[in-house]
């Protein structure tokens, strides 16, 4: 299996490329802000041939450059049916703080958008991922799980994991609640083994995350309405 990843845009989102292998199809994952460029070396650079662009959720960092990345190449994108909405107003789940960074903004979705449901399998590129539905950073979060050659898995975490954090619950669609339902029940129960790309920052695992995670160890109590914003992570 070949991932290229790179951080994009001023949020340095991490965009990634996974196919089986160099001269394959590809899919794409989360293209935000300034990653056409690096989507299009990435597809040069190891001959791939992208099919399909898939969003962990719906947010601005994670989406701005979806519509010319799919109709540049005629392919679809597909989002949970909750975070459909920000693909065409991304003021929906924005802070103040990132709103007024973006300014006013002229959005439309791409020609192709397809949505997707919990538990579902994309089978793109010669590759299957599962889809969990993660609400609680954005009600329509999602991962994205796949395997690996070496029997393991492989999970796109978007914002609802981080390296010793989880997303932010603070913005419009965001819940602690449903954040602490999401990790109780799609995140603790995998393998320590399965490998976390996370929406920002660096790579992990469930295992590290469950030993060190403040946030999954039991240290931040997350039923505590004290903590609501305590899982502030990266992103807008």
């Amino acid at each position: 299996m070949l991932v290229v990843g790179f951080p994009a845009g001023a949020f340095q989102t991490n965009c990634y490329l996974v196919a089986a292998g160099e001269g394959a199809p590809c899919v794409i994952v989360d293209p935000g802000q300034e990653a056409e460029a690096g989507v299009a070396e990435a597809i040069a650079k190891y001959r791939l041939s992208p099919v399909a662009v898939v969003l962990t959720h719906g947010h601005l960092d994670h989406t701005f450059s979806v519509t010319p990345v799919c109709d540049g190449n005629d392919i679809p994108a597909w989002i949970h049916p909750e975070d459909r909405a920000l693909l065409s107003d991304p003021m929906l789940g924005m802070s103040k703080e990132a709103a007024a960074f973006f300014g006013e903004l002229a959005m439309r979705e791409p020609a192709e958008v397809r949505e997707m449901t919990d538990g579902a399998e994309l089978d793109l590129a010669g590759l299957t991922l599962t889809v969990d539905h993660t609400p609680g950073h954005t009600r329509g979060s999602v991962t994205f799980r796949t395997a690996t050659e070496e029997g393991g898995e492989l999970m796109f975490a978007g914002d609802t994991l981080f390296a010793g954090s989880i997303g932010r619950t603070d913005l419009p669609g965001g819940s602690m609640a449903e954040m602490t339902e999401s990790l109780r029940t799609k995140i603790l129960p995998l393998p320590d083994d399965t490998v976390v790309l996370p929406g920002h920052g660096p790579a992990t695992t469930i295992g590290r995350e469950r030993a060190s995670n403040p946030f999954l160890t039991g240290m931040i109590d997350l039923s505590d309405p004290g903590s609501a914003h305590r899982g502030r992570g990266r992103g807008i």
